[in-house]
C-alpha cells in the first residue's frame, strides 16, 4: 500500500466527501474513487459507506476507522523520519517528542529545554499527554522519544532513569467539605466518602494498599484520566478526588488539597526504548537531561 494512497484516504476521512477530498488533493473525483475502490479490493474490506442518507457524504466503517488511526501514525512517523535524515550534519535542529501524564515533574523537561534554547534554538519540543498505557503505546510505535512514567518498567524493553522528584498523593476537595478541616487525610477518613479516582492501570492497586480496602469496598462515584476534569466534578460537589499535589492551583478557588497520612509518594522514571536510534535533537536533549539529573540527585 502506497503512502500516497493513505494520504488520499485520510483526505476523504477528513472531508467526509469524495468530491471535496479530490479538490483538496488536486486530482479528479473519478481518479480518487478508483484509488479508494482499489484499496478496498486490496484489503478485502469495505472502508467507506457511500451515499449516507441519500447525500454525497461518506462515513468510515469500523475497518475504515482502524485504517485511519494507523494511517495517521504511519504518515506521522514517515514525516518525522524524513526530517531527522534531512538535517545537515552541522545543525542540531528538529523535534523532541515526549509523552507524560499530568505531573509537576514535567518541569524537569521544561528546565532542560530552557537550558538548550539559547544554544539550539531550532529544537522544538512536542508534549503528548496521556496515561501510562498511552505513553507506552507511543513509545513502542516510535511516535515519541521519551516517556515519563510512574509505574513498573520492563527492563528487557526499556531504558530508564529514576527521577529524584516524587509526586505526593493527596485529596482534592471543596473548602467547605468536612475533611477540609484536617491537615492530612488518613485511610479511614475516606472509607465512607464518595471518591473520584484515576483509572490509570496500576493506580488502583497502589492506592488500594494505602486505603486498606478493596475497590468493591469503597464508594467510587467516578474515575478520571485528566485531573482538570476531575477537579470540575469536585467543584460541583460530586466527591473527593485522589490525585497528585501541585496539579490544580487551589489558591483563590473553592478547592483545597490535603496530603495523605501516612505519606504516599509516586517515584517516576524517564523511559525510552532499548537500542533506540535518537535524532541529534533527542540525543542532545538526553545528554542535558542526564547532566541535570546528576546535579539533582
Amino acid at each position: 500500500m502506497e503512502l500516497r494512497i493513505l494520504e488520499y484516504f485520510l483526505a476523504v476521512a477528513r472531508e467526509q466527501n469524495i468530491t471535496a477530498a479530490a479538490e483538496s488533493l488536486h486530482i479528479s473525483q473519478p481518479a480518487l474513487s478508483t484509488q479508494l475502490k482499489a484499496m478496498e479490493t486490496e484489503l478485502g474490506k469495505q472502508l467507506l459507506i457511500r451515499g449516507v442518507k441519500g447525500s454525497r457524504k461518506v462515513m468510515l466503517t469500523e475497518e475504515g476507522m482502524i485504517l485511519r488511526k494507523r494511517a495517521e501514525e504511519i504518515l506521522s512517523l514517515v514525516k518525522r523520519t524524513e526530517n531527522e535524515i534531512t538535517q545537515s550534519d552541522e545543525t542540531i535542529a528538529g523535534n523532541v517528542f515526549i509523552g507524560a501524564g499530568e505531573t509537576d515533574v514535567v518541569r524537569l523537561f521544561a528546565r532542560v529545554a530552557k537550558k538548550l534554547q539559547k544554544k539550539y534554538p531550532d529544537i522544538r519540543y512536542n508534549i503528548s499527554s496521556g496515561n501510562a498505557e498511552h505513553v507506552l503505546e507511543y513509545l513502542d510505535k516510535g511516535l515519541i522519544d521519551f516517556g515519563l512514567l510512574f509505574t513498573e518498567i520492563d527492563p528487557q524493553k526499556y531504558e530508564a532513569i529514576p527521577v529524584p522528584i516524587k509526586d505526593t498523593w493527596g485529596v482534592l476537595m471543596r473548602r467547605d467539605s468536612p475533611l477540609a478541616k484536617k491537615e492530612t487525610i488518613c485511610p479511614e477518613d475516606l472509607w465512607d466518602k464518595p471518591l473520584i479516582v484515576s483509572h490509570q492501570k496500576g493506580d488502583d492497586t497502589y492506592l488500594g494498599r494505602w486505603l486498606q480496602r478493596k475497590e468493591s469496598e469503597l464508594h467510587i462515584v467516578a474515575t478520571y484520566n485528566l485531573i482538570f476534569n476531575a477537579s470540575l466534578l469536585v467543584d460541583e460537589g460530586l466527591g473527593y478526588a485522589l490525585c497528585y499535589d501541585k496539579l490544580i492551583h487551589t489558591q483563590g478557588s473553592k478547592l483545597c488539597f490535603r496530603p495523605l497520612s501516612p505519606q504516599l509518594e509516586a517515584p517516576g522514571f524517564i523511559v525510552w526504548k532499548k537500542y533506540q536510534m535518537f535524532s541529534k535533537a533527542a540525543n542532545i536533549f538526553l545528554q542535558y537531561l542526564r547532566e541535570l539529573l546528576e546535579k539533582e540527585m
